[in-house]
């Protein structure tokens, strides 16, 4: 068993000690990396899974990043795409709704897109939700190179 994050050897207490806290395989360094990242942000735990799965895919992708104004929790800065996960999607107000639109109206303003995604699409279709932030990453760069 390997950390996913660095590839080091972990033994089955620490393997076992990451995947039940985090869902994900990780050393005790990176264990203790991420848990004071999800402490100190809120970060969605969907967010943790969704950050290896595209670091596995090859997307090198950064969690929490700071886009100026605020964190986001996943970033493909070569792209310019921040990822938000939506955990409490089904009960928004409309004053939530209103200050999403005005964050994602500053965030194309910089050149950035931003796209949330349900936590119940990476919690239960984490694959296909990887392949699907890959085919809008692969979209962003051919318009890139087209600008």
């Amino acid at each position: 068993m390997i950390c996913k994050d660095c590839g080091k050897e972990i033994g089955h207490e620490q393997h076992a000690a990451s995947t039940e806290s985090l869902g994900v395989a990780l050393c005790e360094r990176h264990t203790k990396l991420i848990k004071k990242i999800i402490l100190n942000n809120s970060t969605p735990i969907e967010a943790v899974h969704l950050f290896y799965a595209l670091k596995e895919a090859g997307a090198h992708p950064m969690l929490e990043w700071w886009d100026g104004k605020k964190s986001v929790d996943l970033a493909i800065s070569r792209v310019k795409l921040n990822i938000e996960i939506d955990k409490d999607y089904n009960t928004i107000t409309h004053e939530q709704a209103i200050s999403d639109l005005e964050e994602a109206m500053h965030s194309f303003k910089n050149g950035f897109t931003t796209i949330r995604i349900p936590h119940l699409a990476i919690k239960y279709y984490l694959e296909d939700t990887v392949q699907n932030i890959l085919g809008i990453i692969e979209g962003l760069k051919a318009n890139i190179k087209v600008i």
